[in-house]
Order: C-alpha cells, then sequence, then structure tokens
C-alpha cells in the first residue's frame, strides 16, 4: 500500500479509498513513509486525521489488547526458555540452549506478528509451523557434542533461519514485492534498536535489584538470573516489536538519526583500523583469532551498510549519506578481500575443515553484495540513479543468503560426518 499512498499523494479520493478498503493498514504504511511526504499539504492532513483518530476511544483501545497479546506471548517464550529447570535437563549432557534458544527468540517474535496482522489461513499457518518445527527436531537429534565443528556451525546459523522464517511472517508470505524484503531490514534495524534499549534498562534494574538485596545480607543473583533475566532475555524482542507496532512514528524517527550518525563515524573507524593494521603488522595469514576477529567484524560493518542504505532509500537525495555509503562499501570490500584471502590461503595450506569452508562460503556471498552494492551506489553518486535501486539489489540476494544457510545446517553434518 505504501507505493499507492505515494503516487496518491495529491489524489484526495484515491486516498480516502485506500483508506477505506484497509484503515489499518493505511494507517501503519502511512505513517512509515510520513517523512517522505510530509511537505504535501494533503499529507499533513491525513497525519492530523489519524492522529485525532488515534486519540479517540475506539483506537484507544487497541493497546490494551496489544499488551495482553505482548504478555501472553512473553509468557510462552519464557516457559520454553524454563524448559530445562522445570523439567530438570542436564545441561551438560544435552546442549538445550545451543539448540532451542534461536528458536524460542523468533518463535515469540512470529507468533506475536501473527496474532497482531490477524494471520489465520490455513496453508500459510501450516508453513510456519513446519519452518519451526522441522528445523527443531533436526537440531534436537543432532549429537550434543562442542567438539564436532559441523555441528557448531548448525547452531550458529540455525538462529539466521529462523530470522528468514520470522520475515516470511513479517512480509505475510509477499516474496514476489522486494519492497516488503527491504521494510523487513528496515524493522530488524528499529528491533535491534529498540531492543538495545530494553537492554540497558534491563542491565540498570540488574546492578539496582543486586545492590539493595546485597544491602539486607540476600544473596538473588541466582534466583534472578535464572528465572528474571533469562525470561526477559526472550521477552526483550516481543516488548521492542510492541513499541514498534504502537510507536512507529518516534522509533523510526530514531532509526534515521542513528543510521546517518553511524555511517560516517563506522567509515572513520575502519580506516583508522586498517592505518593501524598496517602499522603493527598483523598478519591474518597466520594469526587465526586475528581472523576471526576480522570476519565478525565484517560482519557488522555489513549489517550497517545495510541497514543504512534501507533507511536513506526513505527520504530524498541525501548526497553526504550516499557518498559516505559508496565510501563505506569500498572500504569493507577491502576488507573482505584480506580476509577471503586469508581464509583461502588457510584452505589451501592447511586443507579443508567446515568452519574454513563456512567462513570462505560466507565471504564469497558478502563480497559478491558487496560488489552489487557499490556499483548501484557509483550509478547514484555519479550518475542518475536513485537509492531506492540499491534496495533493490540487497532484496535481490536475500534468497542466496538462505541458501547457504541451509546448507551450512543440513548439509554439512552429513558432509563432513559427525566427528
Amino acid at each position: 500500500m505504501k507505493e499507492e499512498i505515494r503516487k496518491s499523494i495529491d489524489d484526495p479520493a484515491k486516498l480516502e479509498k485506500l483508506y477505506r478498503n484497509d484503515s489499518k493498514s493505511f494507517e501503519s504504511d502511512f505513517n512509515e513513509i510520513y517523512p517522505e511526504i510530509e511537505n504535501s499539504e494533503l499529507a499533513k492532513y491525513w497525519k492530523i486525521r489519524l492522529d485525532f483518530e488515534k486519540s479517540s476511544d475506539k483506537v484507544s483501545s487497541y493497546p490494551r489488547k496489544d499488551i495482553l497479546r505482548m504478555i501472553a506471548v512473553c509468557l510462552l517464550a519464557g516457559f520454553l526458555i524454563k524448559i530445562p529447570v522445570i523439567f530438570n535437563i542436564n545441561l551438560s549432557h544435552f546442549l538445550f540452549y545451543e539448540k532451542n534458544a534461536g528458536i524460542i527468540f523468533f518463535l515469540g517474535l512470529s507468533i506475536y506478528a501473527l496474532w497482531t496482522k490477524g494471520i489465520i489461513d490455513r496453508y500459510k499457518l501450516l508453513i510456519i509451523i513446519l519452518s519451526f518445527l522441522i528445523p527443531m527436531i533436526y537440531i534436537n537429534l543432532l549429537p550434543s557434542d562442542k567438539n564436532i565443528n559441523s555441528i557448531n556451525l548448525a547452531y550458529i546459523h540455525l538462529p539466521l533461519l529462523m530470522w528468514c522464517v520470522y520475515g516470511l511472517v513479517f512480509i505475510d508470505f509477499n516474496l514476489k514485492d522486494e519492497s516488503k524484503r527491504i521494510e523487513y531490514i528496515r524493522h530488524n534495524g528499529d528491533l535491534a534498536i529498540i531492543g538495545a534499549m530494553i537492554a540497558i534498562a534491563g542491565m540498570a534494574l540488574t546492578i539496582i535489584t543486586f545492590g539493595l538485596f546485597q544491602a539486607i545480607n540476600v544473596r538473588i543473583e541466582k534466583f534472578y538470573m535464572e528465572n528474571v533475566a533469562l525470561v526477559g532475555f526472550v521477552s526483550a524482542p516481543v516488548v521492542a516489536a510492541f513499541i514498534l507496532n504502537n510507536y512507529q512514528l518516534m522509533t523510526n524517527k530514531i532509526a534515521r538519526i542513528i543510521a546517518n550518525i553511524f555511517s560516517p563515524v563506522v567509515l572513520l573507524m575502519l580506516i583508522i583500523y586498517l592505518i593501524a593494521v598496517m602499522i603493527t603488522g598483523k598478519n591474518p595469514f597466520n594469526d587465526r583469532d586475528f581472523l576471526l576477529i576480522f570476519n565478525i567484524m565484517l560482519l557488522g560493518v555489513m549489517a550497517i551498510i545495510v541497514f543504512s542504505i534501507s533507511e536513506t532509500s526513505l527520504n530524498k537525495k541525501q548526497k553526504f549519506n550516499e557518498m559516505t555509503l559508496f565510501s563505506l562499501s569500498i572500504v569493507t570490500i577491502i576488507i573482505d578481500l584480506i580476509a577471503l584471502t586469508a581464509i583461502l590461503y588457510r584452505l589451501v595450506e592447511y586443507g579443508v575443515t567446515p568452519n574454513r569452508l563456512a567462513v570462505a562460503g560466507s565471504n564469497i556471498l558478502i563480497l559478491g553484495n558487496l560488489i552489487l552494492l557499490t556499483m548501484d551506489l557509483f550509478k547514484i553518486n555519479f550518475g542518475k540513479s536513485e537509492m531506492e535501486r540499491v534496495g533493490q539489489s540487497i532484496a535481490k540476494y536475500i534468497p542466496i543468503y538462505v541458501i547457504w544457510i541451509v546448507i551450512v545446517i543440513f548439509a554439512f553434518p552429513l558432509f563432513f560426518g559427525l566427528k
């Protein structure tokens, strides 16, 4: 509906028709794209109208229902994460959290999204159930052995697969609309920002609670960490989703500000870091730990680039941000080439292992994605292309990542064996 609102922003009759056809979707999508169209007089009118309707008794009752949904999903997630305690599971013999934490984390988000969106289609519901059930059965049947590299990789990549399933729910199975994928990426950035704020508040609460009980000589640490903190961990994303659902306009502003600040700061940090690497003579070819840190940094920077692009594509042409993202992409390609060269060297020198192959495959995929993004950003900065094209490149590349994730989870343990 977003694209229809944009096209009809000067057509009062068409906007009214869109609103009457689906008022809930119209309100949500309108608020999300409002920063793009806020200069339109008709958009200002609709903003006042929708905000006024929000304050009415009819609409104000909606958040109360949403709060009950949020609490119910948090209780379910809390129960699932407490299964080892409730059923007295020996965590040294069965790696419950390594196997299931990611599933529980995204199951809560998916149930909340289903509930708030009102999806009741049986076919869709069956796909979602199987998408969680099959990986859950598979991962829990694998041996609980941290020394098996292929299984450890399955543990690491399983949350990424569950993230994809949550995305399927979020976009309401609309796989053809690439703008929905960008909307999902943007949603994840917003979710991470709100989640970080909740985490900071949770840490402050924890410190205060420990201090208060220590003052009266009561040791509450173990009980608190096993119950409050653990349940809070799986509940935080659902609470963040609730905040995004009900205070979308506020969170959108925060996300854009952070995206605009982080991109130039990260670019400066990376340039200084590369210079420092050359001065100190650090060598990722022979230093395994340094190579690991290098790859973790690469993933983090890639996530920042994608998030910043998804936020920048919402707004009008921003030359500084676009040039910053172009420069950041080039620097990140250099980092990826160094990391990829180092891991390929280790593959040739020391042989193929699950870890080396997984890292090499991920680096190749990221490099391909970065090259496409850089080409698009070049056309934007030095040509006549629009930022929306970069978002489309990101959306088209997501299925490639999904295929690789599935290969690592299901094929690696079979190919390399459980040893």
